[in-house]
């Protein structure tokens, strides 16, 4: 976004500009294209960008495309900001729960919003500076600004200028879904887009949607100082999760203060003197919310329109996004695709994974597929809710024979220390095997333990050599070891054990 596209609504501060002449500098010349190019990327998000570093690093001919910044959503208006304020959030939390810790709680909190918006500038600024323009054109990569446009399946325009390829990746990301609700639009919302972009905490916040970005910022804002209304039309949160841990998460949430409205819908919003009235519905039920704000966070639209998709011969759907197959090609084969606008996980680390598959499949006729990654994900309420591999009904509906040893944060040692033995480590493995096939973390640092059993997975180690590890003590992480050592007291059979002991 150019520097006079900056929000109304409140004024830029010195961090704002630093960080939009990294990720769209307001001098920026475009290059004179070259005749041809080994790859041309389309976006520079997360996937867009490193496959245009990765395949510049190589030797590769690359240019690259954007229309708005550098760093696309995740970094911009997604992970980098969610999770800033995320923390400052979780710190009030514990000043205000201090007495579980043996402490006094501090008297008179209170939350200093502005502060915590322009912290959560200067961290994004600080990160800019790995996702810049500058970075890329320093690499040798040509870099564009403007809209892209396919002028046939081998070429793209930009600005007036023709860029010719041999390859191509699409990575144009997604942006918010908004629901048809009459009324919402002349009352006014927010999304991911412009929630950051607030210097005053919403007094009264209605959160539309349970996914991972509705219970993230609703946790946040409520531990900010928001009074926080959610309404979610499924039976409880995240829905595709295990439903053990979207009900610790429920319970969370609940106890933070927050009101939940399951199986409920907003049918209407209007707008009077007292704020912005939302008519809700539940099974026969009607009831009205008043708040001051309304967060959308109920999805996301691919990004697949303005790019003449029909002139290049690829086939996309509107609300799925851009059909690849396994080796993210699209229909047509010299050009590939990753990231939020064809991804039906949208995560950053999911696309860094598919544009190291897109640099060896797209420029060294590589066959790798990204089904065949362990890629995890994680939801940053607190607990944290992470997740790698299948779960269990996705497994029996493969007809996969499935064993799952559980092992409960209250038997961590660590964790009862911390305050923090809320939740478990949950390891699935092929059934007359130690292959782990998928795990579900609920714990306050899920995030960072499901890593080691995605290492065992992507690496093909099995639950027996986890138990093998030697863990320091006391870690959370331990609990893997725990799972690990229960899988093992399944192998200690009675001819063994007697075995054993006639020998000693």
């Amino acid at each position: 976004m150019p520097l006079e596209q900056l929000s109304s609504n409140r004024t830029s501060t010195d961090f704002d500009l630093r960080e939009l002449q990294n990720v769209h500098p307001q001098d920026w010349q475009n290059p004179e294209p070259a005749h041809s190019y080994s790859l041309v990327v389309i976006g520079a998000g997360p996937a867009g960008f490193l496959t245009a570093l990765n395949a510049a690093k190589v030797g590769a001919k690359v240019a690259i495309v954007e229309r708005d910044r550098f760093g696309g959503a995740c970094f911009n208006v997604g992970c980098i900001p969610s999770k800033t304020i995320i923390r400052t959030s979780r710190l009030y939390a514990e000043m205000r729960n201090a007495d579980n810790f043996g402490a006094e709680v501090p008297s008179g909190i209170s939350v200093n919003f502005p502060a915590v918006m322009e912290r959560m500038r200067r961290v994004r600024t600080h990160v800019s500076r790995r996702v810049s323009a500058q970075r890329l054109a320093s690499a040798g990569v040509d870099v564009f600004f403007g809209q892209a446009r396919f002028a046939g399946p081998k070429a793209v325009e930009v600005e007036g200028k023709l860029l010719r390829f041999k390859r191509a990746l699409i990575a144009t990301g997604a942006r918010p879904k908004v629901p048809s609700i009459p009324g919402i639009a002349a009352a006014g919302y927010l999304t991911n887009e412009n929630i950051f972009d607030l210097d005053e905490c919403p007094r009264r916040l209605l959160v539309l949607g349970g996914g991972p970005l509705g219970c993230e910022l609703a946790q946040a804002f409520c531990r900010l100082g928001s009074q926080v209304n959610m309404v979610q039309d499924d039976p409880m949160f995240l829905g595709n999760e295990e439903r053990d841990a979207a009900q610790i998460l429920s319970e969370a949430l609940a106890r933070d203060g927050i009101d939940i409205h399951l199986n409920s819908q907003a049918v209407n919003v209007r707008v009077d003197g007292t704020g912005k009235i939302v008519d809700l519905v539940s099974d026969d039920y009607k009831f009205t919310l008043t708040v001051d704000e309304i967060l959308v966070g109920v999805g996301s639209t691919p990004n697949v329109g303005d790019m003449n998709l029909e002139d290049a011969g690829v086939r996309y759907d509107k609300d799925a996004g851009i059909i690849t197959n396994d080796y993210l090609q699209t229909s047509n084969p010299r050009i590939y695709a990753a990231g939020d606008v064809c991804s039906e996980k949208k995560f950053p680390h999911i696309e860094v994974a598919a544009s190291e598959i897109v640099v060896r499949n797209a420029l060294f006729w590589g066959r790798r597929r990204l089904s065949m990654l362990a890629v995890p994900f994680c939801t940053y309420t607190d607990p944290e809710i992470a997740h790698v591999g299948l779960y269990f009904t996705e497994a029996r509906a493969k007809n996969i024979p499935v064993k799952t040893f559980t092992v409960m944060m209250s038997d961590v040692d660590r964790a009862v220390t911390d305050s923090e033995d809320d939740g478990f480590v949950k390891i699935h493995v092929k059934e007359g095997t130690d292959q782990i096939i998928g795990a579900t973390i609920a714990a306050s640092h899920a995030g960072e333990l499901i890593s080691e059993i995605s290492l065992a997975m992507n690496a093909k180690i099995g639950l027996r050599a986890l138990a093998r590890v030697n863990y320091p003590y006391p870690t959370q992480a331990q609990a893997i070891k725990l799972a690990a050592n229960a899988y093992l007291d399944t192998l200690r059979n009675p001819i063994r054990n007697w075995l054993r002991k006639q020998w000693l």
